[in-house]
């Protein structure tokens, strides 16, 4: 077969093993001596190959890129959602696909039944409280996955750390309070903002719902700490705005470069 022929194969090959071994097979015959010795045709086909792998290869890469889940924890008037916001706002000027969530999402029929009794307005049983906030997650989690999968990154403020250890701190089994969230999307980074109980209840807004009473904080923040593993990344929220501000922007920037590498989703507590 001529080289031409050959190449022309090269043409319309519309996968990567049959362009491949349309190279291989021009390699092979001018080897063989069926083709003469041009080399420089020869040298052209395996850089043909190694530039498609390449190609293939940083396809692949780009086939599993995905947002990140970007967590901030911590007690009431810890700063947050001030700090969520901020965070979006950069990563938006960044050309990022960002949102940002919080829970409770008191949208949801399950949400605003979570709001009556935050503002004091119901009164529920612990477990069923609790079992209502995880519910609440539940509901999001589809469009959650939808999301990360479609390459946007989330911001959330709060998530199933909350739930645990405000329940945990009221009483109940930590265990208890871990098993409806097992199966929810895992978190690629948390970032705890650290506040001292007392120093967060000098901020603005304290006491404005149920959970924020001095006492019950500290045991919050005791079982924040039980809860922590290698996702966590603990920051001093006692600093000023501007340096918490620039922390979590190299957090944020480290994890969503991590996911567009391919890291995978995988569940929370499933192990």
């Amino acid at each position: 077969m001529a080289v031409l022929s050959r190449l022309r194969i090269l043409s319309w090959a519309p996968h990567r093993s049959s362009l491949i071994c349309a190279c291989k097979q021009i390699v092979y015959a001018m080897n063989a001596g069926s083709l003469g010795t041009s080399g420089h045709v020869k040298l052209s086909c395996r850089h043909i190959m190694r530039s498609f792998c390449a190609v293939e290869m940083d396809n692949d890469i780009r086939g599993c890129s995905r947002g990140s889940l970007i967590v901030l924890e911590g007690l009431d008037r810890s700063g947050k959602t001030s700090q969520c916001g901020n965070l979006l706002a950069y990563l938006q000027g960044k050309g990022f696909s960002v949102e940002a969530w919080q829970f409770p999402d008191r949208s949801t029929s399950v949400g605003k039944m979570i709001s009556a009794y935050l503002a004091n307005e119901s009164q529920l049983d612990d477990r069923t409280i609790h079992l209502l906030f995880s519910a609440n997650r539940w509901e999001k989690r589809a469009l959650m996955e939808n999301k990360l999968k479609s390459g946007t990154t989330l911001i959330v403020d709060r998530y199933s750390y909350s739930g645990v250890a405000f329940s945990a701190a009221k009483g109940l089994n930590i265990e208890w309070c871990k098993a409806p969230e097992v199966g929810l999307i895992a978190p690629d980074v948390v970032v705890y903002l650290d506040v001292p109980p007392e120093k967060a209840a000098e901020r603005g807004g304290y006491g404005l719902e149920k959970y924020e009473q001095l006492d019950f904080q500290g045991k919050v923040a005791e079982h924040y700490h039980n809860l922590l593993d290698s996702s966590w990344e603990i920051v001093d929220g006692s600093q000023s705005i501007e340096s918490v501000e620039r922390q979590l922007k190299d957090l944020a920037m480290h994890s969503i470069l991590t996911c567009q590498r391919g890291k995978p989703l995988t569940n929370l507590w499933s192990h």
